[in-house]
């Protein structure tokens, strides 16, 4: 049964795409954010590498690593960045590597959320590709106007991920989602009928 990696840009609707699908075809789930969300919340090797590395500055009143005070810092300097990605990309692909081993000998069904998939190299280890696209200016409303990122944090974090058409040139399957969430549910039962034919 198939590894498959859901990918995109930032705001392009990978986790609601991911939710319809699962509806569609039940399958485990890995989600990249969350675990580096859990990362942040509950791991105490990890809250020492990054005070260590970015220092006070980047936790919240607990001590703890704020993702805000974070993503401030490392999108606005590309080296802190990537110091950020060293320590946490690891343990991630840890975690989603072996869930992957383990779907292949159970044949169980297993979708990785991950979304700087192609940056990282993962898609050699998925069965197929998926890419959840759509228009730049609809990304950059959706995290200016829903998020309530500024401008110039959220242009960056887009700067900094593999441009959308090429990940699209890449994909398996291109999922488009400028539209409303019934046409994404609409693309989601498409998707999960091919599944069907080519793995079930």
């Amino acid at each position: 049964m198939p590894v498959i990696g859901l990918t995109g840009g930032i705001a392009t609707g990978k986790s609601a795409f991911s939710r319809l699908l699962r509806e569609q075809w039940p399958m485990d789930h890995f989600d990249s954010d969350r675990c580096v969300h859990d990362l942040l919340a509950t791991d105490d090797q990890v809250r020492d590498v990054i005070v260590a590395a970015f220092g006070d500055a980047a936790c919240d009143d607990t001590g703890r690593p704020d993702r805000v005070k974070l993503r401030a810092l490392v999108f606005a300097d590309e080296s802190r960045r990537r110091t950020l990605e060293s320590i946490l990309h690891p343990i991630v692909r840890a975690r989603w590597t072996a869930l992957a081993e383990t779907a292949r000998k159970t044949g169980g069904w297993l979708l990785i959320d991950i979304p700087l998939l192609y940056e990282t190299g993962a898609e050699a280890q998925m069965d197929r590709v998926i890419v959840v696209a759509c228009h730049r200016d609809t990304q950059l409303s959706r995290l200016t106007r829903e998020r309530g990122l500024a401008a110039e944090t959220a242009m960056g974090i887009m700067a900094a991920q593999l441009d959308l058409g090429g990940k699209i040139q890449k994909a398996d399957y291109v999922i488009w989602n400028d539209s409303t969430v019934p046409n994404l549910d609409g693309q989601s039962r498409i998707l999960a009928a091919s599944l069907r034919r080519n793995f079930a």
